[in-house]
């Protein structure tokens, strides 16, 4: 893909999204902004470094700026780079918790601005990342912003921003569910009997595996769950306490309200 692409920060999800970019080819010429330095991985001239919009290569004008520096420390940076709004840069923005309008009143009523909410298994290649986007934002641009999200997994587009605080609850921080679920079921193994080691190995092996089989599968989770579960059997027998009334359902009923209600305050 021909253009020009400026990354604001690369920590863990900025250089996980540059990997994927520098992979597939994305964009012929990237600099980035970071005060610890480009990624080993990062080879110019496709990738070269700046201090800041002040430092930007001669005559280099980014068709996208992505901000992924950390929403505690946008305050001081993005105001810096309101003097590259222009009606052919589109601003994407990775930082949870920012909305929409708050880079508005950043960079002007006219910036071109879509938010993301991607997940840490971007890392992989495995992340899903949720879109929405200003007025300002051509079908071009948003096409361009999701090939870049699509370099390290798929893709989902929302015209409510209000939705964005259950997408983080689900997916921005469900990945720690899913982590704290092998945790548990690892300390049930020892409980039951098994060695640190091997309750370890069978909770993350069991997880990761099942995870797998559900991506490459078209059944739903709950075909797949009852393909598992035999009548009056060891399954059904864990089953029967997991979906008793107030167990697994109202428990993660309430973390997902929890950690939306959290997203709202952030954006406050």
């Amino acid at each position: 893909m021909a253009g020009s692409l400026l990354l604001v920060g690369c920590g863990k999800m900025g250089g996980a999204l540059l990997d994927g970019w520098l992979k597939a080819g994305t964009m012929e010429r990237i600099v980035v902004v970071e005060p610890s330095g480009l990624p080993p991985f990062a080879k110019p001239p496709q990738v070269v470094a700046a201090t800041g919009p002040h430092d930007l290569p001669a005559g280099f004008v980014p068709d996208v700026v992505v901000l992924a520096v950390k929403p505690q420390v946008m305050d001081q940076v993005v105001p810096a780079y309101a003097g590259l709004v222009r009606p052919e840069t589109v601003f994407l923005s990775i930082a949870a918790g920012k909305p929409v309008g708050y880079f508005e009143r950043h960079l002007g009523a006219s910036a071109a601005i879509v938010r993301a909410m991607p997940n840490t298994p971007a890392a992989v290649g495995r992340g899903i990342t949720v879109c929405v986007g200003n007025a300002n934002v051509a079908k071009p641009q948003a096409d361009l912003c999701d090939a870049l999200l699509r370099a390290v997994g798929d893709v989902a587009w929302i015209d409510d921003e209000s939705l964005m605080d259950a997408v983080t609850a689900v997916s921005g921080s469900g990945p720690a569910y899913v982590f704290l679920l092998v945790e548990t079921l690892a300390k049930a193994g020892e409980a039951a009997g098994l060695s640190p080691g091997l309750a370890q190995t069978l909770a993350r092996a069991t997880v990761a595996g099942s995870g797998e089989l559900l991506r490459q599968s078209s059944a739903t989770a709950a075909q797949l769950r009852e393909a598992v579960t035999s009548p009056n059997g060891t399954t059904q027998a864990a089953l029967n306490v997991l979906m008793a009334p107030g167990a697994m359902d109202a428990l993660l009923a309430r973390a997902v309200a929890a950690a939306a209600q959290r997203s709202k305050e952030l954006a406050q």
